[in-house]
């Protein structure tokens, strides 16, 4: 019995840190590791005006760790270096040595083992006074992997004199850096290289000059970034051809989209200039040959006018999303805080619209963090990632259900949930409207508004600081509406005055929640089936329980004893019914989802890459349904669009054939199929006209019968 209780206390325990990791915004302040050690080491122990100098960021890594070049592969992020210069003074680019190559459990990934140096050139400003020192200081970033991924982030610093005469080598700083800079890529090898594309294949031609008389016995391309469109995970094959070497891999289709150039990195242990010399060369060439295949995607580095458009995009979509299904439980909140605000003081009512703003934002920060960290950790998650998990779920529904029943009356704690900002003095809580703001964020991740795919979509391929500018848009969209009525008293007095209908109100805002709880459960019958969403039950009606003991005896006019055995019941009830949610529900082991369905007449084919590849050799039109049972825009389009029998009828006249990609539960497949349309969420409606060469028709998020069948009829 005490084994089983220590057991029922270890899972209470595991979720709650899973629940505090979700919210925690570890993205934005770093998880302190001790796995990786940074110092600067500068080449002169002296410098001089105006005469630049080679600086080395160290970053010793503990064995069977590593860290990311610049183009980390198919997870993690690059390692970052941000300099801090005196006035005057420039910072060259970053000079990156060749990487490894690291594969886990299909993945592969470039970085580094052991220690690492990154090289910057440091030019002084030309006004430094000799005989005075400054401070260089830089703050580096990385994410460094095993088994599980860790971010780090350290800000190191190095002081340097200024010389009266020539520079003074600084006598292992400059031995360490010579070391380092052979271990960067050679611009000129005397080796030509170029490359083609034939039949999906990538090869890479490299003639050997004249003097050249060793052998090359492997050769290993890292792509950079912009020219990652290869099979990572698939054999790079060498083959001796007359005065040099063909390197030939696999295209990924679905990153490959008749690109014009490729360049990277070629590295050979044989070494480019013969025995003991360097072992990499960087690698430019235009691309000739080969068919455009694949699919459009959002590339990874775009200008500023994308930016600024997805910034519009990211906030219209941020306040469309107030009017989705999934956020309207919580509006009623927001109409209860007009209510019991419009009586108050103007300074009050601006002081809780930016409670309110700051409580959304911040829970958009944390989300953006923790989406970020997790993919960079290998994870394939998107928008409304959190409800593909069977805990989370759980523990959003008996939140809920207990916020239902403390807007029926059942109970109320000192911050009443049923009035968010209002505790038992009768004065504002800010507080409450800081939790109402998180509250409605987290109610509303399952939803994808229109502009959001894009905005989304182009957020999670962009680097840090512009995912985090997109998703603050998305948090200030959603709470403009309710800032502009805060600030804005003349729009407050449309709304009624506080009444004996408040008490009508609330209890009917409670049905909604209970709407919410009931969709919930359905999310958990895709994922766990009937015994899953029977178990909750079971839980709930603990939970229930546990808040009519308090409702009940917990109240204030009750004896102090009274009140504590109230509580510490309670708070059982609550900790012991997740526990048996936690413990017992899991998801369903079944084969459906490699099953056809049925919506209205038209029967949806299980999403893969190879289906798709293989109809549109075929020449037959093809329809992918990008959904997932928690996201209820997909739903709602389902019955409202794709249910018609005007789609369905277009759907057999033109003989498409409809695949379905369920993404209720994770599946990095349709994640990665996601992303190379750009996109990070669902719902996503692609429309292949015959053919395998065929441009996808990509249709808006939100869909009618007219705008399907009008996509259907320009096929030819």
């Amino acid at each position: 019995m005490l084994t089983k209780s220590g057991t029922v206390v270890k899972s209470i325990l595991k979720y709650s840190v899973m629940l505090l990791l979700l919210w925690g915004n570890s993205f934005a302040f770093g998880l302190n590791d001790n796995h990786v050690k940074v110092d600067l080491i500068p080449g002169v122990a002296t410098i001089q005006p105006g005469k630049p100098f080679w600086v080395a960021v160290r970053l010793e890594v503990t064995p069977g760790w590593h860290i990311y070049w610049n183009n980390p592969g198919n997870s993690g992020y690059a390692t970052s270096v941000a300099w801090k210069l005196p006035e005057g003074y420039k910072a060259g680019p970053l000079q990156w040595p060749y990487p490894e190559k690291f594969e886990f459990e299909g993945l592969v990934n470039y970085g580094y083992e052991g220690t690492a140096y990154l090289l910057t050139q440091i030019t002084p400003s030309k006004d430094v006074k000799p005989g005075t020192s400054v401070a260089l200081s830089a703050d580096v970033g990385w994410l460094v992997c095993k088994d599980v991924c860790m971010p780090g982030h350290a800000n190191v610093s190095v002081d340097m004199k200024v010389g009266t005469g020539p520079a003074e080598p600084s006598t292992p700083g400059s031995k360490l850096i010579s070391q380092a800079r052979a271990m960067l890529p050679v611009d000129n090898s005397g080796w030509t290289f170029d490359a083609t594309v034939n039949k999906g294949v990538l090869q890479i031609r490299a003639l050997k000059p004249v003097w050249y008389k060793g052998e090359i016995k492997q050769i290993t391309f890292f792509p950079d970034k912009a020219s990652f469109f290869i099979q990572a995970d698939s054999a790079q094959v060498l083959s001796r051809t007359t005065g040099g070497y063909v390197l030939s891999m696999p295209l990924d289709t679905s990153s490959y989209h008749g690109q014009d150039s490729v360049s990277g990195v070629l590295v050979s242990d044989s070494g480019w200039r013969g025995a003991g010399s360097e072992k990499a060369v960087s690698f430019m060439s235009r691309l000739s040959g080969g068919p455009r295949i694949g699919t459009p995607t959002v590339q990874s580095s775009s200008g500023a006018g994308e930016l600024l458009l997805m910034l519009v995009f990211a906030f219209a979509g941020g306040a469309i999303l107030n009017l989705m299904p999934c956020v309207l439980p919580v509006l009623s909140l927001k109409i209860l805080g007009f209510v019991k605000q419009a009586g108050e003081e103007k300074k009050k009512i601006i002081r809780h619209g930016a409670a309110f703003t700051t409580g959304v934002v911040a829970s958009f920060w944390i989300l953006a963090g923790l989406l970020l960290v997790l993919r960079a950790g290998g994870q394939s998650l998107g928008w409304g990632f959190q409800l593909q998990s069977i805990g989370f779920v759980t523990i959003l529904s008996v939140f809920l259900f207990l916020f239902g029943l403390s807007m029926f009356g059942v109970f109320e704690i000192g911050v009443s949930l049923t009035t968010v900002g209002q505790n038992v003095q009768g004065r504002s809580s800010y507080w409450g409207s800081f939790i109402s703001g998180v509250l409605a964020t987290v109610v509303a991740t399952p939803c994808t508004a229109p502009f959001m795919g894009s905005a989304l979509g182009f957020a999670l391929s962009q680097p840090a600081y512009w995912s985090i500018l997109i998703f603050t848009f998305l948090g200030l969209g959603m709470a403009t509406p309710y800032l502009v009525l805060t600030t804005s008293p003349a729009l407050l007095r449309f709304v009624p005055k506080p009444g004996a209908w408040m008490e009508t109100l609330k209890q009917f805002m409670g049905f909604l929640l209970m709407a919410t709880v009931l969709w919930l459960l359905w999310v958990l019958s895709q994922q766990a089936g009937a015994q899953g969403v029977m178990l909750l039950l079971v839980s709930l009606l603990i939970v229930g329980l546990g808040a009519w003991v308090y409702g009940r005896w917990g109240t204030l006019y009750r004896s102090k004893l009274t009140r504590r055995i109230a509580q510490a019941l309670a708070i059982l009830a609550l900790a012991g019914g997740l526990a048996f949610s936690l413990q017992n529900i899991s998801p369903r082991a079944s084969t459906e989802g490699s099953a056809e369905a049925s919506i209205g007449s038209i029967t949806w084919k299980p999403f893969s890459p190879e289906l798709v590849a293989t109809l549109r050799k075929e020449r037959k039109p093809v329809f992918i349904d990008f959904t997932a049972a928690w996201c209820l825009s997909c739903q709602v389009n389902q019955r409202v669009a794709l249910s018609s029998p005007e789609v369905a009828a277009a759907f057999r006249k033109k003989g498409i054939v409809a695949v379905m990609a369920d993404w209720t539960n994770q599946d990095p497949v349709i994640a990665k199929a996601l992303a190379a349309f750009g996109r990070e969420s669902v719902p996503l409606y692609v429309l292949y006209p015959p053919g395998a060469d065929s441009k996808p028709v990509i249709l808006p998020e939100l869909i009618t019968p007219g705008i399907v069948t009008s996509a259907i009829d320009g096929i030819k």
